[in-house]
């Protein structure tokens, strides 16, 4: 039985603001396919442009993160906020950046046992804590980092990533997000 991608009206494609529909129908045809995530958050266009212009910030600009290392940070804190949405479809995406069919998976689970490095593992415990307990945050925490060779800028990418998909992982589970179907088998 098939479930509605929200709790909340999708509107059409055809109705949407014009840059709204735009960057959707761009998706689309990058893609293949419209992730539910563009349509269950078009629901309120305001929220969706910032929503989307703070994402495309940190997910898509130069870094010292490789982009398969910031959808492993999206992955291992969405699956600690039990985000199915989230750990879906950047569990798809991280297969892809990784060119690795396992790796999505193995965060999702349990990343401490992932085929991953310790640069990596300690960019994760510092990504779940963030998401999780920011408020403990120490320069202990930047020491460690440091010492795998993360600079200033990349710290404040890791804390960027898990906080803004700690509120992505919250709306979705708000909004009771269905991840797409497309998803589930990309990058195997």
């Amino acid at each position: 039985m098939e479930q509605p991608i929200s709790r909340f009206p999708v509107p059409d494609v055809n109705d949407l603001p014009d840059d709204i529909k735009e960057k959707v129908l761009a998706i689309q045809e990058r893609s293949g396919f419209i992730p539910n995530v563009f349509l269950a958050l078009a629901h309120r266009p305001d929220e969706f442009r910032a929503f989307f212009a703070y994402h495309d910030a940190l997910m898509d600009k130069e870094s010292g993160l490789t982009k398969a290392e910031r959808e492993m940070i999206v992955v291992a804190t969405s699956a600690r906020n039990e985000c199915q949405y989230c750990v879906v479809s950047h569990g798809a995406i991280l297969r892809i950046r990784a060119k690795d069919p396992l790796i999505a998976d193995q965060v999702a689970t349990n990343y401490r046992k992932a085929d991953i490095s310790p640069r990596q593992r300690a960019m994760l415990d510092f990504g779940i804590k963030i998401s999780r307990n920011a408020e403990a945050t120490c320069d202990e925490d930047f020491e460690t980092l440091r010492s795998h060779g993360f600079s200033d800028e990349d710290i404040w990418d890791i804390a960027g990533i898990a906080s803004f998909f700690s509120l992505s992982n919250r709306m979705a589970n708000f909004t009771s997000m269905r991840p797409n179907a497309e998803f589930y088998g990309m990058g195997r």
